[in-house]
C-alpha cells in the first residue's frame, strides 16, 4: 500500500497538542481498491461517538461502495473538477442532518454545527487507519436530496471520498502541485478574548 507524505514532516503545532491533530490532511490521490467492511465501519462507529445537542446524534451518512449499485448515482453528484479524482474512491458519502429536534419538531440551531463534529472524528479516525478522507462543497446539493430521497427536514451537509492512499501519478499535474499537508493560521488570528476584534 502507498503511503501518504507524512503530516509530521510538513506540520509543527505552536502549542502542544495531541499528534492525531496533526496528522488529519485532506489528500486526493487514491487506488480504486475497496476498503473492507470493517474499515467503514470502524469510521462511522467514530463518527457515532461524536457529541451533539440534548444528544440528539442529528448526523446521517448515506453512502455507496465502489461496487455498489449506488456508486454511479453518488459519483454523477460530483461537480467535474472532483470526478477527475474521486474515480480512485472506494467509498462515497453524502453527509446529512436533521433539521428539527426528534423530540418535539421545534427547529435545531446547531445541526449543522454537530454534523461538523461527527466529520471531524470520521476524519480523525481515517488519519489513524492510514486512510483518504475527504470532505468536499463540490456537488450538486438539489440532485443529492432528490436521487438520495433526502426528506425535506434534512440539510445535505457535504461529501466525502474515502479511499486506500494512492500515488501522485493518478492526479493532473494542477492537483499533483496540491497534494501535501498545509499549515495553518495562528491561534492569535482565529481567537480573541472578549468581543470580535479580528
Amino acid at each position: 500500500m502507498t503511503q501518504l507524505p507524512n503530516p509530521l514532516d510538513h506540520r509543527q503545532a505552536d502549542h502542544p497538542i495531541n499528534e492525531l491533530f496533526l496528522m488529519r490532511w485532506s489528500p486526493r490521490a487514491m487506488t480504486g481498491e475497496s476498503i473492507p467492511e470493517s474499515q467503514l465501519m470502524s469510521l462511522l462507529e467514530a463518527a457515532r461517538w461524536a457529541p451533539s445537542t440534548y444528544n440528539e446524534q442529528e448526523w446521517r451518512f448515506l453512502y455507496a461502495t465502489r461496487e455498489s449499485e449506488h456508486w454511479e448515482t453518488f459519483f454523477n453528484l460530483l461537480m467535474e473538477a472532483n470526478q477527475a479524482w474521486c474515480d480512485k474512491a472506494a467509498v462515497l458519502m453524502v453527509v446529512i442532518s436533521h433539521k428539527v429536534f426528534s423530540r418535539n419538531g421545534n427547529p435545531n440551531p446547531v445541526h449543522t454545527f454537530d454534523a461538523g463534529a461527527a466529520f471531524e472524528n470520521l476524519a480523525l479516525q481515517g488519519a489513524t487507519m492510514g486512510l483518504v478522507v475527504h470532505g468536499m462543497a463540490g456537488f450538486n446539493q438539489s440532485n443529492a436530496r432528490r436521487e438520495l430521497k433526502i426528506p425535506d427536514d434534512y440539510a445535505v451537509e457535504a461529501m466525502i471520498a474515502i479511499g486506500q492512499p494512492g500515488e501522485l501519478e493518478v492526479l493532473s499535474d494542477e492537483l499533483r502541485e496540491r497534494e501535501e499537508p498545509t499549515g495553518r493560521k495562528p491561534v492569535s488570528e482565529i481567537s480573541c478574548e472578549g468581543p470580535f476584534s479580528f
